[in-house]
């Protein structure tokens, strides 16, 4: 990864959001959700006031519109301060 955050940030990846409902509808990208789910792929070491509770490969829920977005090497990121995660899923 050739994105290294700063101090108490992490740089997430987006786990895209479903295109299809449970009972097997297709979603047309309008009526997707926004994702609010991702995977850690770098995380800063933390400050004196804040340490980094987040590792690489955590899987964690953050808030809707939380953070910049960036693209890098053809993909897209999100760099956000980790007070904007607000859980992790086991």
């Amino acid at each position: 990864m050739g994105i290294k955050p700063l101090g108490a940030r992490v740089v997430i990846k987006k786990i895209e959001a479903e295109e299809k409902t449970a009972s097997g509808i297709l979603l047309t990208g309008s009526a997707k959700e926004r994702p609010q789910m991702a995977e850690v792929v770098a995380v800063g070491p933390g400050t004196d006031d804040e340490k980094m509770e987040l590792k690489v490969g955590d899987k964690v829920i953050f808030s809707q519109y939380a953070g910049t977005d960036v693209k890098y090497d053809g993909e897209e990121y999100s760099i956000m301060s980790q007070r904007d995660i607000l859980a992790t899923v086991e």
